[in-house]
């Protein structure tokens, strides 16, 4: 098995860091210290080694330092396998992010064929109950890290898309203008369903593999329109069928788009929605955990973790066991919490730093061992 990790991590005004470089092994990371304190940041500045944006899903002008907003930089040294790789990401002035692999400047995407990354973060408690935009999000980092190229497929498809309704907001009718749109819309939607099928299918396995404290979640793909077509030819087929009800609604209503993810309580037969908090928190872990096991053995090593206030809601058995599986599998997981009494279970098998916040400026110190 081979090792995913970062050993040097450089952040220059990023958020409430104006300038802070951690050294680091392949081991997990306890970062403690009060809320506000800048530990949330430290996590969304390692989420940027992925495509896409991080896991605040911020833009890149936000991630600046204030009240400076002179621009930002993240520098890593990224052990791939068995590879080592300078990640560079920066933004200046505002502008998009940038990204430089090796010296080389690089597409987003290119960092999915290098790096692995997932994250849990308290946003996510409410993953079952809310809207199906999360959840189809969700799933789609999920895909996203056992199919890089998922990302360019979705963006493709959603280009197409918005293209399509804005055809069918203008109360276009001709069908000349539609044909090509759909013809790339259910190449890269059927792509886009086959790509989500393959990364549940590929939890499935790891959840029936595992011995785990946490509980297995069966989950389906369902639509909340029509059921999506498995083929291309179906898809442009219902496309060009559905553009009637399509243009009275003005916009496009099948398609991956309309995709929800549905999960059940595996041992109790409940739905996930209608869990207790503590029940919804241990699903997710679980899924996390099982997606982490799938792609030690899809990518050959196991994914970075990020896991962001991860003792909520877990009593102290689960938060025992969450630690041991981390161990066991061989994953660099960052782990967050307000004081390093929450992971005692660690002792030195992790790595703590505390961080503070002084006048707006947050700082890191390595610690020892609680």
């Amino acid at each position: 098995m081979g090792s995913l990790h970062i050993s040097r991590l450089t952040l220059s005004h990023f958020r409430s860091h104006k300038g802070a470089k951690l050294d680091v092994d392949s081991c997990p990371v306890a970062i403690y210290g009060p809320n506000g304190a800048g530990k949330t940041n430290i996590l969304e500045a390692i989420s940027l080694f992925s495509p896409g944006r991080g896991l605040r899903r911020g833009a890149a002008q936000d991630m600046a330092r204030r009240p400076e907003a002179l621009g930002w930089k993240v520098t890593g040294i990224l052990h791939s396998l068995h590879q080592l790789h300078e990640v560079e990401l920066w933004s200046e002035d505002g502008a998009a992010r940038q990204t430089r692999i090796d010296g080389k400047p690089a597409a987003q995407t290119a960092l999915g064929r290098i790096a692995r990354v997932l994250w849990l973060v308290p946003s996510m408690d409410r993953l079952w109950i809310e809207g199906t935009e999360g959840r189809r999000r969700f799933l789609d980092r999920m895909t996203l890290s056992f199919r890089p190229d998922h990302a360019d497929i979705s963006l493709t498809y959603e280009k197409a898309m918005r293209e399509r309704n804005r055809l069918l907001k203008d109360q276009v009718r001709d069908a000349h203008w539609y044909v090509a749109l759909e013809r790339q819309l259910a190449e890269t939607g059927a792509a886009i369903h086959a790509n989500r099928l393959h990364a549940l299918d590929q939890l499935r396995d790891a959840q029936a593999e595992a011995e785990t404290a946490f509980p297995a979640a069966d989950l389906e793909l369902i639509s909340t329109e029509v059921d999506m077509p498995d083929t291309p030819a179906d898809l442009a087929e219902a496309l060009a069928e559905s553009r009637f009800r399509d243009l009275a609604a003005g916009r496009t209503l099948i398609g991956p788009h309309r995709a929800d993810l549905y999960g059940v309580y595996a041992a109790k037969g409940v739905p996930a929605r209608d869990c207790s908090t503590g029940e919804q928190k241990a699903l997710l872990v679980s899924l996390i955990l099982a997606n982490a096991r799938a792609l030690a053995r899809d990518f050959g090593a196991p994914p970075l973790l990020l896991l962001d206030e991860v003792a909520a809601h877990l009593d102290a058995g689960r938060r025992a066991a969450l630690y041991d599986e981390i161990c066991a599998l061989g994953a660099q997981a960052w782990m967050t919490g307000t004081g390093p009494e929450l992971f005692s279970d660690l002792g030195d098998r992790a790595q703590y730093i505390e961080v503070t916040e002084t006048d707006g400026i947050s700082r890191i110190d390595e610690r020892p061992a609680p």
